[in-house]
């Protein structure tokens, strides 16, 4: 064998020495990129699902009794003694008959940042809890009462389902939605608004200088509705307005309005 084969040889093997090492690098590399991208999958959604189990035991502890059809409250019971236990700062119970997933304890904090962060039973979680606004009065006397919660990416927990009511007709098919507070009461509130509104429009007005001023502040909402509810409202009128995030952008809200049509 001549001296010049042999170089060419050693080269050859040189050359694939070096092919087996970078495909053995790139080979490290992307395994490395898999890994930490499942790391990163599982580290976003460990909360959901913690957060998620955590809400079905307090439903399972706070739910007394549950009758099926036809969407009526009459069989919907809450033990607000254990609610109260578990967080004194519970003031109400919200159901949605449809996305029957929101179905939550409603909290009231001393400011309205807490539970966005916090859960419930008052661990750290992007869940947060559905809180009422904290210049609300917990009795539901206000003309405007605000509760707010969370649209998450990922589980459709919290109030992710809400934009449900975009849809007309979703909204004639579950108009209805109520409120359970501690001393007993259930209170039946009808939709009469849902749409998309920007975090700082006069929709989030809870102060009301006179009558006219009140009834002026329903037609906005009206106005600001995807369509328009059959459902009267007047002066007296009691309101619970339901908000959430758009995930759109950062300074849209989806609102959901609703006017109270019974209480006992």
């Amino acid at each position: 064998m001549s001296a010049d084969t042999k170089r060419k040889k050693r080269r050859k093997k040189r050359g694939e020495k070096n092919t087996g090492i970078v495909s053995t690098v790139l080979l490290i590399a992307a395994a490395c990129v898999f890994i930490f991208s499942v790391y990163q999958l599982v580290k976003m959604i460990i909360p959901y699902y913690s957060g998620g189990q955590e809400y079905d035991k307090i439903r399972d502890m706070a739910i007394v009794s549950e009758e099926e059809g036809n969407g009526e409250e009459s069989g919907f019971r809450v033990d607000f003694e254990a609610l109260l236990a578990e967080n004194p700062d519970t003031v109400a119970w919200i159901r949605l008959e449809e996305p029957s997933v929101i179905s939550y304890p409603v909290v009231k904090s001393k400011d309205n940042n807490e539970y966005l962060t916090r859960t419930f039973s008052a661990n750290d979680n992007k869940l947060g809890a559905i809180f009422m606004d904290m210049r609300n009065n917990p009795s539901f006397t206000d003309r405007n009462t605000f509760i707010y919660g969370h649209n998450l990416k990922v589980g459709g927990e919290m109030f992710s389902q809400l934009n449900a009511y975009a849809d007309e007709a979703f909204c004639k098919q579950h108009p209805y939605f109520y409120i359970y507070t501690p001393d007993g009461k259930t209170r039946k509130y009808q939709v009469f608004s849902a749409g998309v509104v920007r975090a700082d429009a006069n929709n989030y007005k809870m102060t009301y200088r006179s009558e006219d001023e009140f009834l002026k502040y329903q037609d906005l909402c009206r106005s600001s509705s995807n369509y328009p509810v059959d459902v009267e409202l007047s002066e007296s009128s009691k309101i619970v307005s339901l908000s959430t995030c758009t995930n759109v952008n950062d300074n849209e809200r989806f609102l959901l309005q609703g006017v109270m049509v019974e209480s006992e």
